[in-house]
């Protein structure tokens, strides 16, 4: 998958040390709490963060259904890089195109997200790059839903 000047590009600042920014992205028990649309949840069948480890997840949306998302992590570098692949599945973690997914036919089956976190003072900035076109992003909703998702993930951060 290559990278180009459309793609998804989100940069949010933090006020939480990055070790713990970078736990909220890589712990279960934190991701449950933030890292689904509003009004939606998400459950991992499995999850283990290491190059080569696996996630399986499902976001359970109550209008459209459960979305099942399976990826690898190609680089884990603690506490400053996160990149990991996202493939729409079925539950058995077999590839399903977008539409059979819920999605748009425009949306790729399968993406490479990109998180790196930057120590910026006491606070962390968090760089997103994922890709599929921000165009399509903003069209599905997709855009929008990482800035509430990010709210939730301060709240969290505080909290702790």
């Amino acid at each position: 998958m290559k990278t180009n000047k459309d793609d998804l590009l989100i940069k949010h600042l933090f006020d939480a040390p990055r070790e713990m920014v970078f736990d909220a992205w890589t712990n279960p028990e934190h991701l449950k709490h933030w890292y689904a649309p509003d009004g939606c949840t998400i459950d991992f069948k499995s999850i283990d963060v290491k190059v080569g480890g696996r996630f399986h997840s499902v976001i359970h949306d109550p209008i459209h259904g459960d979305c099942w998302i399976m990826g690898v992590y190609q680089e884990v570098n603690i506490p400053e890089k996160l990149v990991f692949t996202m493939e729409l599945t079925n539950e058995a973690g077999i590839p399903v195109s977008a539409t059979e997914a819920g999605k748009s036919k425009d949306w790729p089956p399968a993406i490479i997200t990109t998180i790196t976190f930057e120590t910026i003072g006491e606070q962390t900035k968090l760089t997103l790059h994922q890709t599929v076109a921000e165009s399509e992003a903003k069209k599905t909703g997709a855009y929008q839903s990482w800035f509430s998702m990010f709210d939730r993930l301060n709240n969290l951060l505080s909290n702790n």
